[in-house]
């Protein structure tokens, strides 16, 4: 891995692709949604700080956990002057996502524990679908297509 030398604050896209581990394209994105910033030089090619590379990290790690990109946008947007994550930051941004984590991690057990059984049924009508329905929450309202289109026009 290539090194920077201390005294060079500003790396270029490719400097800051090759010490995250994040491709260019990558970089653009996040910068296009706002996650990181950069400065142009006068022949407009992109610089961004040091610092950079910390809020590259902590983009990288919160999506690995499943947390969406514009959930991590609002998280690094509560730090004072667009100021680089610290581990204190990481730590209380996480346990407000652990909620929303565990809820996701008893939706994918849900949806393991029961896949065999809505391939086995094929018809996924939501009257009784164990994924789609749990408990039967609809059955007494509507079953089939009807209620598919009706969360769709939500």
């Amino acid at each position: 891995m290539p090194q920077i030398p201390e005294k060079i604050h500003e790396l270029t896209v490719g400097q800051l692709a090759a010490r995250s581990g994040a491709a260019v394209s990558a970089l653009h994105f996040y910068e296009s949604k706002g996650l990181i910033s950069s400065r142009r030089t006068p022949g407009n090619q992109r610089r961004y700080h040091r610092d950079t590379l910390r809020r590259v990290a902590f983009v990288r790690a919160a999506q690995r956990v499943g947390i969406p990109l514009a959930t991590i946008r609002e998280a690094l947007a509560e730090l004072p002057e667009e100021r680089t994550p610290t581990r204190e930051d990481w730590a209380r941004l996480s346990e407000t996502w652990r909620a929303e984590l565990e809820a996701r991690i008893q939706q994918l057990n849900r949806l393991r524990d029961h896949l065999t059984d809505c391939i086995g049924c094929g018809c996924l009508s939501l009257e009784s679908c164990v994924l789609s329905n749990p408990d039967d929450a609809f059955g007494e309202r509507l079953t089939g297509s009807r209620l598919l289109a009706e969360k769709g026009r939500g």
